[in-house]
This record gives structure tokens, C-alpha cells and sequence, in this order.
């Protein structure tokens, strides 16, 4: 067999180092791919762009790819899947229509509510001094989303008025997003108190094959401070999703968001990810959906599963995920993200990366925005760089295994938080 997966970050890194270990697939090639992934038995770059739909389909067709994994959501959301069908190739992800999951989030909201599952009130406006008076009249703290793809960075919660003002005026009228969207719309919603978690689940267009639980820590900061970024690290499991909140997600969010996106016509297949919130009640509302795995959570994930990921990628193309399980490793896993200086915003590109990572099998440095040079030299290649992820018996454990494997890494400008999992770890603390 022979697999492609689109992208270039440690997602895509960590997709196409589990798709190896298929004994029955011959090469993993990953379009455009990153330094990580060229150093991986079995695995191949290829120099295509993940937006150049027409040049995959071309290369898919001229080496007989026999699936395709996409990572990103920004081919997803222009329509990849719907070209690879048309010219008859098996690819895993969503359709143009369903991606606007997460391609708009308001369409996202609309439908959560409209179906009745558990999420929190939205407001949706393409005009500043209403989106202003509606702020005023709901109060504080509120949360500010731009409606269309923004990489995980278009989302403001806001705590005081001036923040959440500079917020919509970078979306109505700087247009700030313009890379990722055209569509000039806020989201205004209500501000939802809890823990954040991710539930991952793999969609057949009926059946459901959930993944390990994740938490992702998505501010740039320790103890949650500052902007929102992709994602600065990330565990498995989540230990704040229990057996009855896990029911409760399956039953009152996943399985109705499926048959929801039947009845709009939008039938899911793909991954899912439901971005979380747990109440003190124990109580999951939807944050955001979106129509593609999660970064870093995917680096944790894979390191756990011990199921084949190409084998249920292809149960899914066919409609078969209610004939196959999942399996876990019982570790957990802990996954830090090294990222560039200045990041989330923009960063320096081309700083020399020092490393003297020691290979264990219960660590792996999956790589993200990296580069070689001619010259052989290991390059930075964008903001998030690397994730050192761990395997280790407890959340606690695999932490400690994760930051040792970061601090064998370096570059000018390297930096990361120092306190990925801390959740986790109370939790986990609490049920010793």
C-alpha cells in the first residue's frame, strides 16, 4: 500500500510515523512534509502545497496512493476531498460541505443549537456598534470569535470592555484574519465556566470510533495567560472527562452532532473533534467543533494508540467503524510544544536548531515547522517547532520524561511552558 498524508506540522508528523507501522503499506509520502518527517523509515516528502488540490490529485493518481490522510483543515474546508473523490481515489476527511463545521463557526453555533446540543449562547454580527451594544448589555467576561479559519488565534476572551472592542474591531473593520478569511463576521457568545477538554472521534457518516481522551493547553502562557495560540502542549488522558461525563458526551453531544449533520445534508466523515467544556456539575457544553485531528493532541494520541491507523481509516472510507475497536496503551502521555520567539505572532525563520535527543521508546521528538538546509543544518522553519512528547505510567511521569527530551533541544529564541498537564495532574493527584 501506498499512503499520503497532507501537511507539514507535528500533527502530520505524528499521522505519517503511525501510518509506517503498518506492515502492509510499503511508503508513507507527506505533501509538503517537514525535516522530521524525511528522516522517518518508509516515509517520503513530497513538495507540494496542502492548498494545491489539483497537483495532489495529479501526484495521487500517478503513483496509485491508495488512501489519503489530510491534517490541516484549510484543504479540507476548499473542497480536497470532494476532488480526490471525484477522480476515484479513497481519502479520510470531511467533504467541503461538512468541513464548514469548522470552516464557520457560525454555522458551527447555528446548528448546535438549532439540534439542541449543549453549547453556549451566540450572537452573531457583521456590524460594529451593534456588535458593541450587545457587549455592553451581556457583560463580562465574553468571548470574541471570528467566524471563519484563523489557526486557532481568531478567538479573544475578553475580560474587560476595551478588550473585547480592540477585539471586534480587529474583525469587522482591520480585517486582521483576511489570510484565512473573507468573510468579515464576529461571534459573540457567552463565556462558559469550566475545564477545557478535546474529544476525538473518527465518523463514518453514521458510526462513531471515539479516540483516547486529550486536554490541549492553547494559551501561550503558564497557568493559561496570554493569547490564544494552535496549541503549547497537551496530555492523554484527559482524566477531567470521567466514565459518566465520557457517556454524556457520547450520548448528548457526538452522536447528535452525527445525525444533525445528516439531517442538514452534510454527511460526516473524518475526524471530529469537539473542543470542551466541563462545569463543576460535570457537565460538557461545545466550544468549537473542528473537522480535522488536533495539534499537538494528535502527538499524544498516537504515541498511545496501539490500533492501526490506516486499517481504521479505511473501515471508515467503507463505512464499517461499528465493526472495529480501539485499542490504548495504558500509559500516558504528555506532549510539550517548542516554539519560536514572538510566537503567536510573527517569528524569525532560519535559526539553527541544537539537539542531542536521545532515542527511547517511550519518547519521540515529533517535529513541526523545521527545515534543512543544502547545507545539512537543522533550520526553524515557523512558530511552533517541535513536540517532545512521553509515554510514561502516570501524567506526572510522562511530564517529567517530556521535558527532559525538551531541554536536549535549542535554538535562539526557543521557548515553551513549563507547565503543560498541570491540570491533569490535580486531577490525578485527587484520585491517588
Amino acid at each position: 500500500m501506498k499512503v499520503l498524508i497532507i501537511g507539514s506540522g507535528g500533527r502530520e508528523h505524528a499521522l505519517a510515523w503511525k501510518s509506517a507501522q503498518n506492515l502492509n503499506v510499503k511508503t508513507v509520502f507527506v505533501a509538503p512534509g517537514n525535516a522530521g518527517t524525511a528522516l522517518e523509515p518508509k516515509v517520503k516528502n513530497v513538495e507540494i502545497s496542502i492548498e494545491d488540490i489539483s497537483a495532489l490529485v495529479d501526484f495521487s493518481l500517478k503513483t496509485r496512493i491508495d488512501l489519503t490522510i489530510v491534517g490541516p483543515e484549510a484543504p479540507l474546508v476548499k473542497g480536497i476531498v470532494d476532488s480526490f473523490q471525484k477522480a476515484g481515489l479513497l481519502i479520510f476527511g470531511p467533504t467541503k460541505a461538512a468541513s464548514k463545521i469548522e470552516g464557520s463557526k457560525s454555522f458551527a453555533k447555528d446548528l448546535l443549537l438549532r439540534h439542541k446540543i449543549p453549547t453556549g449562547a451566540c450572537s452573531v454580527f457583521s456590524e460594529l456598534e451593534p456588535a458593541l451594544h450587545h457587549i455592553r448589555k451581556q457583560g463580562l467576561p465574553i468571548v470574541i470569535k471570528v467566524d471563519g479559519l484563523a489557526s486557532g488565534k481568531g478567538v479573544v476572551i475578553a475580560k474587560t470592555f476595551q478588550e473585547a472592542e480592540s477585539a471586534v474591531k480587529d474583525i469587522l473593520i482591520k480585517n486582521i484574519y483576511a489570510n484565512k478569511s473573507d468573510r468579515r463576521i464576529v461571534l459573540i457568545e457567552e463565556f462558559l465556566q469550566g475545564e477545557e477538554a478535546s474529544f476525538i472521534v473518527m465518523v463514518d457518516g453514521f458510526n462513531v470510533l471515539p479516540m483516547a481522551t486529550s486536554q490541549d493547553y492553547k494559551r501561550v502562557g503558564d497557568q493559561d495567560k496570554g493569547l490564544n495560540t494552535g496549541g503549547m502542549g497537551s496530555c492523554s488522558p484527559a482524566l477531567v472527562i470521567t466514565d459518566r461525563i465520557y457517556k454524556r458526551v457520547l450520548e448528548k453531544i457526538i452522536y447528535p452532532t452525527v445525525h444533525a449533520m445528516n439531517l442538514e445534508g452534510c454527511p460526516y466523515t473524518g475526524f471530529l473533534y469537539a473542543g470542551l467544556i466541563i462545569d463543576s456539575q460535570g457537565m460538557p457544553k461545545v466550544i468549537e467543533y473542528n473537522c480535522r485531528f488536533g495539534d499537538p493532541e494528535a502527538q499524544c494520541i498516537m504515541m498511545r494508540m496501539e490500533s492501526d491507523l490506516v486499517d481504521l481509516c479505511l473501515s471508515a472510507i467503507h463505512n464499517r467503524l461499528n465493526f472495529e475497536n480501539s485499542n490504548w496503551n495504558s500509559n500516558a502521555a504528555v506532549g510539550v510544544v517548542l516554539a519560536s520567539d514572538g510566537y503567536p505572532r510573527d517569528v524569525a525563520k532560519g535559526h539553527v536548531i541544537s539537539t542531542s535527543e536521545v532515542k527511547m521508546q517511550n519518547q519521540k521528538l515529533f517535529h513541526g515547522s523545521t527545515a534543512r538546509k543544502k547545507s545539512g543544518e537543522l533550520v526553524t522553519n515557523g512558530g511552533r517547532v517541535f513536540c517532545a512528547t512521553a509515554l510514561g505510567k502516570t501524567v506526572s511521569e510522562a511530564k517529567e520524561i517530556a521535558y527532559l527530551l525538551a531541554n536536549q533541544v535549542s535554538w535562539n529564541g526557543m521557548f515553551y511552558r513549563k507547565d503543560i498537564a498541570y491540570q491533569t495532574i490535580l486531577h490525578e493527584k485527587i484520585t491517588k
